[in-house]
């Protein structure tokens, strides 16, 4: 008896877009924002932003967020059920990364770009992640649209605002 965690980590590592919980309002941001950077995505639940900082949490995420360097990992249980093999993955301090904040009427997706400062240990999902973000925040709060976020290493706003533009989805950016 087990989770999927652990295998969906090693699926995205080897390139392939593997994600848990169905979640078909995020699913479409994790797979162009894939597409657009070329490398495995972080699905995530968000924390409330505060002083300019926001975790974001899940029991499975990409080691190879890069796109090919392995990021250290500790192997513990999945958070809620307490059993099988989840990856904390450490995430690369200092990294910028871009995340999109999608909504459950594809009217209006918000991104942000952010600096990693952490991979802190708070009693939630195991993969965790402070991330500074790089515009005012406190806009943010007024944009906490679905249920995941997607986050990937790098700067992709332009892209994808560009994309999104292409399919009548607004983006906009918390600058």
């Amino acid at each position: 008896e087990t989770t999927a965690c652990l295998p969906l980590s090693l699926l995205n590592d080897e390139g392939y877009i593997a994600f848990c919980e169905s979640d078909f309002v995020a699913i479409p941001s994790g797979i162009l924002l894939h597409y657009i950077s070329g490398k495995p995505v972080f699905l995530n639940d968000p924390t409330y932003p505060h002083d300019g900082i926001v975790t974001l949490a899940h029991c499975t995420a990409p080691r190879k967020m890069d796109g090919k360097n392995l990021e250290d990992v500790e192997i513990l249980t999945h958070f809620e059920s307490d059993y099988g093999a989840a990856p904390k993955v450490k995430f690369r301090s200092g990294q910028e990364v871009t995340v999109i904040v999608p909504d459950f009427n594809e009217e209006v997706w918000v991104g942000f770009k952010g600096r990693i400062i952490d991979s802190p240990y708070f009693p939630i999902c195991r993969s965790q992640v402070d991330i500074e973000i790089e515009g005012d925040w406190r806009e943010l709060l007024k944009e906490m649209r679905g249920f995941h976020w997607m986050m990937a290493y790098g700067d992709y706003l332009r892209e994808i605002g560009y994309a999104l533009s292409k399919v009548d989805i607004k983006w906009k950016v918390i600058q």
